[in-house]
């Protein structure tokens, strides 16, 4: 447990390269859908929960499938 808890902390920076892409995929997609700046920044904000949300469920479910091996 502790290796695999160590080889996660050496990924987590490559975790970093995630975030501006969320940013950048939910402020277009958001703009998209809006003109307004306030609407565009609300849908964004939603929309990139989601896909955080969905990231880290994505995580956990791989992270279950590891401990069982």
């Amino acid at each position: 447990m502790m290796i695999g808890s160590l080889v996660l902390l050496g990924e987590i920076s490559q975790l970093w390269y995630a975030l501006p892409l969320i940013v950048t995929v939910s402020l277009v997609y958001a703009a998209t859908r809006h003109e307004r700046m306030e609407p565009i920044l609300a849908h964004a904000l939603r929309f990139g929960g989601w896909i955080g949300g969905f990231m880290l469920a994505i995580l956990l479910v791989i992270l279950a499938l590891s401990s069982f091996t």
